[in-house]
């Protein structure tokens, strides 16, 4: 035994040499590293075309343009846009030779499609002029139309009623929003009366036809189509889309999407799944078809008397419907993203599994999907397939010390191949420690997991303080991988251990694990937050546990207002658009019902969770010295609990600080609101906990487990 701790001890004292040679990272480094985005792969999984961003601190001179890279690795990437304005929504024509994206250049007021001819070279080419603006282009077929989506004003007939009706709008001479239903905002913006709709033009040139236009889809008042458009049917002669027909009913009952059927001409969809009542059932969406023209598949979540339900799969017959079978993943695991494999007989998934993220096969005859990659640490994202016969498998890779990159997987399970380095040889500069993994039973007997970093120049003589990071959802998890809004290396980088714990109603973890926070939305998960940092303590002799902090944001945040006053172990609080106030929250809040779903009832009721787990009646007991931040276009948790809570913290004269930024919304989003932020977080902790301290001699750190 005293052996081998010996050999651990000399293992962490070559790891503190190693990373010597290494600094400490910053804002600088997180926020200009250059951010890849996910893979598309051609139909023929010859190529794959992905985003890449390269950022900066003024917004104007940020710019993200499109690349190129052969999936085989034979060649570097390379750059296939060079305007300044960014692309979206890319899609590949049948025969791979030609990209269809949504960007706004020159003289356009609205984003537009616009065509790349590869094979050609030379510049893109406009095919869309809409007033409306469009995205989430589609290639038919035969690549002679596109399909693509745009918002339009419910009573216009054609572009120029768009026109008229938005020049009225922009001259009136008063300024009112006007609703008769629910919702009435999303994060950050107030919602209008305009819709998605489904659109197909010719590639040739020609108008654009609004395919829903005059029918009785969208008359009803709850109406909603998804911003993923359409897929166009194998023979080209529709398109399939998801939409909602109870949006509107969001105040009183869970509502859900179907999915539908539209001629490629217009006229009125025909739903091909749900019930004729427009009553909430399951929810359907990403509708898209097997290589082999003879299934459809589509995410699938099923409708309960939960919160929280795991996305499954469902695979169905085409043309005739007939469901093949559901594709579900192990202990109700959660469909996370999927593309099927060319041969329409199996389909590929990735799903969250234990802070990471892994890849799995289904088959369309249903059943269980087998993992077959997952990697050593970190995260499989954004799943694309391509290929005419075997399956050409891409997708992002990264993890809590390697930013985002396109890999190439394989279906046997051999180790991926990396086709980009674009942020590699700067994160190969800092010092950054890889995450650590533990778990251990919390009192309700539930398994529960926990990930630990170690900070810069990390001595295991010394003591460190440590910093507990609760994350939001709550039907999220913290994940292996790298953080750009809540980086846990550069919240460590003063010397700080960061603790990150998936509390009992965090994702990837399976479905049950995930439900068992309704009726229980504060307490439980704070307990398991401590209870974790107990076990942290206990197991790494590094951690200073008499110097402790913990922070978080959304219900994070929630959670650090419920830490505030139930208990005063941490020496400080960070807490980000957090409620302090349940009530004020569900009425406030752009959604409402599943709020009282999961805390038993309506508010008026004033059942035991609206009284025992609010976190503003536990006021009196309020000590703990914390930073607020808000934004104030936040409408996901408005900044009236923010108030709120600053309010009782002056009345209990509790040493804090308020901040609010009047640009952003549930996050903060701006290069230099964000170095603003992490500096102010920064001074915050090193007011309360201090740097490092040496250890007494003789001890050493306990391996982990």
């Amino acid at each position: 035994m005293k052996r081998a701790l010996t050999a651990v001890f000399l293992l962490l004292l070559s790891f503190g040499a190693l990373a010597a040679d290494k600094r400490t990272i910053t804002h600088e480094d997180l926020w200009l590293m250059p951010r890849v985005g996910a893979p598309t792969v051609s139909p023929d999984g010859r190529q794959a075309v992905f985003a890449v961003t390269a950022p900066s601190y003024k917004k104007d001179e940020s710019a993200t343009h499109l690349w190129i890279v052969p999936t085989d690795g034979s060649a570097p990437a390379r750059r296939i846009t060079a305007s300044k304005s960014g692309e979206s929504g890319v899609a590949w024509s049948p025969d791979s030779r030609r990209l269809a994206f949504s960007a706004k250049r020159g003289d356009d007021k609205q984003a537009q499609i616009w065509i790349l001819d590869l094979a050609q070279g030379g510049e893109a080419q406009r095919l869309t002029s809409l007033s409306t603006g469009a995205a989430a282009p589609v290639f038919s077929p035969d690549g002679q139309r596109v399909a693509f989506t745009s918002r339009v004003y419910p009573s216009s007939a054609n572009d120029a009623d768009n026109e008229r009706l938005a020049k009225e709008e922009e001259e009136r001479k008063y300024k009112a929003r006007v609703y008769t239903g629910f919702p009435i905002r999303s994060w950050d913006k107030w919602l209008d009366e305009k819709q998605t709709r489904v659109f197909v033009q010719p590639v040739a040139g020609g108008e654009a036809r609004d395919l829903l236009a005059g029918s009785a889809l969208v008359k009803l008042p709850g109406f909603a189509l998804s911003d993923e458009g359409g897929v166009w049917t194998p023979d080209g002669k529709a398109l399939v889309f998801a939409a909602s027909r109870n949006r509107d009913r969001a105040a009183w009952s869970f509502t859900n999407s179907d999915l539908w059927q539209v001629g490629a001409d217009g006229g009125e969809p025909r739903r091909l799944t749900g019930r004729e009542a427009a009553d909430a059932a399951d929810s359907y969406g990403s509708p898209r078809f097997g290589g082999d023209g003879r299934t459809l598949f589509a995410s699938l979540t099923p409708r309960s008397d939960r919160v929280y339900n795991a996305t499954r799969l469902v695979a169905l017959e085409w043309p005739s419907l007939r469901e093949r079978g559901r594709i579900e993943l192990p202990d109700g695991r959660s469909v996370a993203g999927f593309d099927p494999a060319p041969n329409g007989r199996e389909i590929y998934l990735t799903a969250e599994d234990a802070g990471q993220e892994a890849l799995y096969r289904g088959s369309a005859g249903g059943g269980v999907a087998k993992r077959i990659a997952v990697p050593e640490r970190g995260l499989y994202t954004g799943v694309s397939v391509g290929g005419a016969r075997a399956p050409v498998i891409l997708a992002t890779y990264e993890s809590a010390t390697e930013p985002p990159e396109i890999v190439r997987l394989d279906p046997g399970g051999a180790p991926a191949r990396r086709l980009t380095a674009f942020a590699a040889a700067k994160a190969a500069a800092l010092d950054l420690a890889p995450a650590e993994h533990f778990w251990f039973d919390n009192a309700r007997g539930q398994r529960i997991h926990s990930m630990l970093v170690r900070p810069p120049g990390f001595d295991p003589a010394k003591k460190y303080p440590l910093l507990v990071l609760m994350h939001g959802g709550p039907h999220t998890m913290w994940r292996d991988q790298w953080v750009l809004r809540w980086n846990y290396h550069l919240l460590g980088a003063q010397g700080y251990v960061v603790l990150l714990t998936n509390y009992v109603g965090s994702t990837g973890f399976g479905e049950r694990f995930a439900q068992a926070i309704q009726g229980d939305p504060l307490k439980g998960p704070a307990d398991d937050i401590n209870a974790a940092a107990d076990e942290a303590i206990r197991r790494y002799a590094f951690i200073d546990g008499d110097r402790q902090c913990a922070g978080g944001a959304s219900y994070g945040g929630h959670l650090a207002n419920w830490l505030q006053g139930t208990t005063t172990r941490y020496r400080c609080l960070v807490s980000h658009a957090g409620l302090v106030n349940l009530e004020s929250q569900w009425g406030t809040s752009d959604i409402a019902y599943s709020r009282e779903v999961g805390n038993g009832g309506p508010v008026w009721e004033q059942g035991p969770v609206w009284r025992e787990q609010n976190p503003i009646r536990l006021a009196a007991q309020f000590k703990t010295p914390v930073l607020v931040t808000f934004g104030e276009r936040d409408f996901r948790v408005p900044l009236n609990n923010g108030l709120e809570y600053w309010a009782a913290l002056q009345r209990q004269q509790v040493e804090s600080r308020l901040i609010v930024f009047p640009d952003e919304n549930h996050w903060v989003l701006g290069g230099e609101n964000s170095r603003f932020f992490y500096k102010e977080v920064a001074d915050w902790l090193k007011r309360w906990l201090g740097p490092a301290e040496a250890k007494a001699a003789g001890s050493a750190a306990a391996p982990a487990a």
